[in-house]
């Protein structure tokens, strides 16, 4: 089959999959993280998240990106410096951290990558740390997945998506056991990537840098 043709008739899968991966908010953990500044009131309206995600202004969130992104860089920059023999790595959630999955209808693909995060992952992997994604999405879009990351730009040395168990299980727990596995293959995580707390507490990453998601009004 040709591959426009399967991208196509996946999409609806995608579509429909992604409702299952909803990411509550938990509290954080021991992980240092790196926030931006809000542009949002302090003060939240107390209506639903859909209703939030709405109104997202597209600009103010890229430049909220663009600001932790330019806290991670020198991290990164500085920790790949002198690694030697030590095999380093960054963790990247995958929707509105890796991919500007709430700004584009899911039908149409590829979704296009949040091009700060890009540039940081390139730097990184160009520097020697390897690249992986730990995203709550079902196992039953991994291909799909795998080749929107890779048509967007990513390089791609892993990919960890949720096991049909997993999906009965808390999000956080899950994404921190796959950053277990990552370190149990020898890797030292240097920096974890995403945009909810679940990303990010649980340890088992140098340092965290949250991406701003607006009191959840993106998942």
């Amino acid at each position: 089959m040709h591959a426009g043709a399967t991208v196509q008739r996946t999409a609806a899968t995608l579509t429909a999959t992604l409702a299952l991966v909803a990411i509550p908010v938990t509290s954080a953990g021991a992980t240092e993280m790196t926030t931006p500044a809000r542009t949002a009131p302090a003060t939240a309206p107390a209506v639903p998240a859909a209703t939030l995600a709405a109104d997202v202004d597209y600009a103010a969130w890229r430049r909220d990106v663009a600001a932790v992104v330019a806290e991670a860089r020198p991290w990164i920059e500085a920790r790949t410096e002198n690694a030697g023999s030590e095999k380093q790595a960054i963790v990247l959630d995958i929707d509105n951290t890796a991919l500007e999955t709430h700004f584009h209808p899911l039908w149409k693909l590829p979704t296009p990558a949040v091009g700060d995060v890009r540039e940081l992952a390139r730097y990184a992997d160009a520097r020697g740390a390897a690249v992986f994604f730990v995203t709550a999405r079902p196992g039953i879009i991994h291909s799909l997945t795998d080749w929107n990351l890779k048509k967007a730009g990513y390089p791609v040395d892993g990919l960890r998506v949720r096991s049909l168990p997993d999906l009965f299980e808390e999000v956080s727990a899950y994404k921190t056991e796959q950053r277990a596995e990552i370190e149990a293959k020898g890797y030292k995580i240097i920096a974890n990537i995403g945009n909810n707390t679940t990303d990010l507490v649980g340890g088992h990453a140098e340092r965290g840098f949250k991406l701003p998601d607006y009191d959840g009004a993106l998942s």
